[in-house]
């Protein structure tokens, strides 16, 4: 083998088996399920926590970055915009030394970074990542989940923690399982699920659970292994006792979803009268027809409140529109250095600004808002976006009931209604997800797969 072929190869080569080692440091001030998760996050060295909004995942994954600190050396944590100074803050108050770098130079201990600022730094001055919102990861162009990807391939210690691992498919926990090095994407699927793409049961299966790739079904007898497969890698929970602890301190405040419904009576272009928009292009002509009505809808309940509100739009002309309409309120827009959206975003968290306006996709990951209870959304396709955008507001922490209003109008009728079948999936496949994860039998079983094939004496 050449020289040079051997390196492409190391360079394709994911870490193999487990790096963990027996916890340094737990301070007292976890609750008792964070310090369950840690600690076995710790022990496994390579591991995820999909924990709902407010359970505490900044602190374990801190606690976690000063174990391997502590053990082995430097330790990156990687967060979305505005984020990484809510991570700092935390550290603060677990006694972590940490800081952020926003030019590639590493902290003398933990350094916490923007995703966006990955490719300053060098992968050979960490011993440990932390990818704060992991879920994001599918968000970001090719070139830079690619980066990413890259950047983890040969870390001795990595960690991912998000709140919607797998929101509309079990198959999404592949990606994580690669970012880990527990097992290739595709090497996944070739595993434990077979492709039945073009029989009579996709469509049937697609209408019952909402999947992104319906085509991709367990084999038979393979859904157990899958299970256990992921449990080596993996804790997953809504709520403390999803693993057995009090739910005493960690009661949700009521959500009120109010759907606003707006009678325009536009017609497309070309039509006698209004309809229902059917495909993805005339919902786009849908929302762009019937924009100025929909943000004078959320301009007017928002101006007849002293309260506190953010607004989530998806086109940059939705957010001029309501910037002009509503006052005491900023943007958070595309177009804005990232410098300007942390500012602005900063100032909505500390009550500087009154009410935000932004994009689920610049705003809508890892913030805390617990502040404001009034939230105010166009709906989309994205159930995740849509999860991840109120549960900025209505998280653990939260002491009010949270109103949503969801704006749409007629013709987008259908846009709403497979919304909430993805949120009614969602909800079916986590707690299935929670189930399975936390079930006591594969729990003690662990990973079957990592058991050394033994010869028969007889061979």
């Amino acid at each position: 083998m050449s020289d040079d072929y051997a390196i492409f190869i190391d360079g394709k080569t994911h870490l193999a088996g487990d790096f963990g080692f027996d916890p340094i440091w737990l301070p007292s001030t976890l609750f008792d399920f964070q310090k369950s998760i840690t600690e076995w996050a710790i022990l496994k060295g390579r591991a995820a926590i999909f924990a709902d909004c407010g359970l505490g995942k900044t602190a374990m994954q801190l606690v976690w970055a000063e174990n391997v600190r502590r053990h082995a050396g430097r330790v990156l944590i990687l967060t979305p915009l505005a984020v990484g100074v809510q991570t700092v803050a935390e550290g603060h108050k677990f006694d972590v030394e940490c800081s952020r770098s926003l030019d590639g130079v590493p902290a003398p201990w933990i350094t916490v970074a923007n995703y966006e600022k990955l490719h300053l730094f060098d992968p050979a001055d960490f011993v440990g990542v932390v990818c704060d919102e992991s879920s994001i990861l599918k968000n970001y162009d090719g070139k830079r989940r690619g980066l990413i990807t890259q950047f983890m391939r040969k870390m001795p210690y990595r960690l991912l923690c998000t709140a919607t691992a797998a929101p509309n498919d079990y198959i999404e926990l592949g990606t994580s399982a690669e970012a880990l090095g527990a097992m290739g994407h595709m090497d996944m699927l070739g595993k434990f699920f077979r492709n039945t793409q073009g029989t009579v049961d996709t469509k049937k299966q697609w209408r019952a659970h909402g999947s992104s790739a319906p085509h991709w079904r367990f084999k038979r007898h393979a859904e157990q292994h899958f299970w256990r497969w992921v449990c080596s890698w993996a804790r997953a929970l809504r709520k403390p006792s999803d693993m057995g602890f009090s739910d005493a301190k960690f009661a949700l405040p009521p959500l009120v979803e109010n759907e606003i419904l707006i009678e325009t009576g536009k017609a497309f272009p070309g039509d006698l009268f209004p309809r229902a928009a059917v495909s993805l292009a005339e919902q786009r002509q849908e929302r762009r027809l019937n924009m100025s009505e929909r943000c004078y809808a959320v301009a007017d309940r928002v101006n007849a409140s002293s309260e506190s509100h953010v607004i989530w739009c998806h086109m940059n002309e939705e957010g001029d529109k309501l910037e002009k309409l509503i006052g005491g309120s900023v943007q958070v827009a595309g177009s804005n250095s990232d410098a300007i959206k942390e500012q602005r975003l900063q100032s909505f968290a500390d009550g500087s600004v009154r009410n935000l306006i932004t994009k689920p996709r610049i705003g809508g990951y890892g913030l805390n808002w617990q502040h404001c209870h009034n939230v105010s959304f166009f709906p989309s396709h994205s159930f995740e976006q849509y999860y991840q955008a109120v549960r900025r507001c209505w998280r653990f922490g939260q002491n009010s009931p949270v109103s949503v209003d969801i704006v749409t109008t007629q013709g987008e009728a259908g846009v709403l209604a497979n919304l909430k079948r993805k949120a009614l999936a969602a909800d079916t496949m986590f707690d299935a997800l929670v189930q399975h994860m936390n079930d006591p039998l594969l729990l003690q079983r662990g990973n079957p797969f990592a058991t050394e094939m033994e010869t028969p004496k007889w061979m």
